[in-house]
Order: C-alpha cells, then structure tokens, then sequence
C-alpha cells in the first residue's frame, strides 16, 4: 500500500466515499483486494483521529440522533449456524447525531442498540457541545438514561415516535415499507420548542449513509465481514460528507457551516494526513553494528 502514488490513493478513497465496493475498485483501478482494504483501514483510523481532535466545541442549537441498523459477517439469527463468525459479528448499529443548521454529523458511534452503547454515544456528543441544545430522538428507551446521564438538566429533550400500518395495498410486497399513520411527540426534559421537535435531518442522513458506503446497501453481499472494517468507513465517509462534500442546501460544507473549517476540503487533503502520518511514523534507521570483542 506504500507504494501507491497521492493521485491513485485520492482515486481509490473518492471512489470508496461514492459508495463502489472493493472489488469494483479493484476492476477499475488494478489494485489489488488487499490494498484497498489497508487503504481503507489506515484512512478510517485517521479519519477518526481527526474528527474526534478537531470536531469541538460545536456552537449547535438543535440535534437530532437516530441509530441506522446493518450487520457484519451475518444477519444476528444466523450467528448461530455461520462458521468461524468473528468477534463482532451480527446486528451492528451506527449512531449518529446531526447538527439539523449545518447538517454537520457532531458524532457517530458503531456497536450494539442496548444501553451501554447509548451512553458512550450520548457522552460523545454532549463532551463536543459549546452550549445547551434542543435535542431529539426517537422512541428508543436506551435514550432516556443516556441523555440524563451525559446533560443532566441542561438540555431541552424530546422523543418523536412515528406510528405505522400495515402498506397500503396497490404497494404490498415482500419489502414494502409500513405506512406512517401519525407521530407522537412527548417532552422528557426542559422546554423545547415544539416547532422543531423533528428526526428528518438525521433520517435523511440515513439515506445518504446508505448511498454512499456500499456495506449499507440492503439486499447485496456488500456487507462488511469485521467490525472494524465496517467502523473504519464509516469513519471515512463522515470525514468526506463533513469536510469534501458541499451540501446542496448550504453550497457549502457541513463543516464551513458550523464554522469548524474555513475552507472546502478535498480528497487529496485525507490522502495529506495519511502522508504526513506516515512520515512521523517511519522508523529510525539504525547505525552500523559493531561486533563485540571479548578478551
């Protein structure tokens, strides 16, 4: 992976940001499988190095959070029965929380759905937040001892729970969606504003995160097979939508939105900070050895 040039690395990552699998991107570039994925790997842990520095103190007034279902290896029920299943394996759920002004992602997280989880997330977002917010989510009662814990009283907090029935019947199938009959909204804690109490924005980011990483493609054998694969795009991908991509709404990035970067970002700016990691990283050549003489 070393040897590949600042122009095919800048490829291979705009490619990957685009939502195209790896072994397409090895079709299209003549790299091989295992390049890519190191790519990948390296690019993910710096990506996230950067995010979690540099994504602080977000002036935000209104969050909105939801947790976007995947799986690695195999679906949870056939864990089971699959074979050598690595660690990690099953359901695996991002969360994510969304600044709903500049659509900047403040902060995700990849594990499990249950409470341990949604503390981790919750503390993340509230330790990168300059000021009280509104902040909602859905219905998921993990939510409720993972807010009061990580904001206490200084939060104004709401859950919107959208209620379903049964699809209609000229869309009946065997993947058709239920339909929406109505929303509930309930306030936990503070004073929100009623107006805003809403999970488009982060709901909307669920679509793009479907479109542009290929493991969340539903229906194909795009799906990650480790977890730290699947968190190390995740990783980049956030990174490109935060910092590379101009949002069409804004005409700018999410990032230049909420004032965290002062310019646009390209993808040969990701391939500089895997450039200058690797430069820091190169080991001290040794002197010549002498032999020991012994009397």
């Amino acid at each position: 992976m070393n040897k590949l040039d600042s122009t095919t690395r800048s490829r291979i990552i705009h490619l990957l940001c685009e939502g195209m699998s790896i072994r397409a991107i090895t079709r299209t570039t003549g790299t091989s499988k295992n390049t890519v994925a190191k790519l990948l790997e390296d690019t993910g842990r710096i990506c996230a190095d950067y995010h979690d520095e540099h994504v602080r103190n977000v002036a935000s007034k209104r969050v909105q959070v939801d947790e976007i279902w995947s799986f690695t290896y195999a679906k949870q029920k056939n864990i089971a029965a699959a074979k050598a299943a690595p660690e990690g394996a099953g359901d695996t759920w991002t969360w994510t929380a969304i600044d709903a002004d500049s659509k900047l992602v403040i902060s995700w997280f990849v594990g499990g759905r249950d409470g341990a989880c949604a503390n981790v997330f919750m503390n993340d977002v509230a330790a990168r937040l300059t000021n009280r917010v509104q902040l909602t989510s859905d219905g998921h009662k993990a939510y409720l001892e993972a807010v009061e814990g990580a904001f206490g009283a200084d939060v104004d907090y709401a859950q919107l729970v959208k209620m379903y029935g049964n699809a209609p019947e000229t869309f009946k199938g065997r993947y058709s969606p239920a339909e929406c009959t109505g929303i509930k909204k309930t306030v936990i804690e503070g004073e929100p504003d009623e107006a805003h109490i809403s999970t488009s924005y982060v709901e909307r980011q669920n679509l793009t995160m479907r479109m542009h990483m290929r493991r969340f493609t539903r229906l194909t054998n795009g799906f990650s097979k480790k977890v730290e694969a699947h968190a190390n795009a995740v990783a980049l991908h956030f990174m490109y939508y935060n910092f590379c991509r101009i949002h069409k709404t804004l005409r700018m990035s999410p990032a230049m939105a909420a004032g965290v970067s002062d310019r646009l970002w390209d993808v040969k700016d990701i391939v500089a900070l895997i450039e200058a990691k690797e430069v820091a990283e190169v080991p001290k050549i040794r002197g010549s050895y002498k032999k020991r003489v012994f009397a």
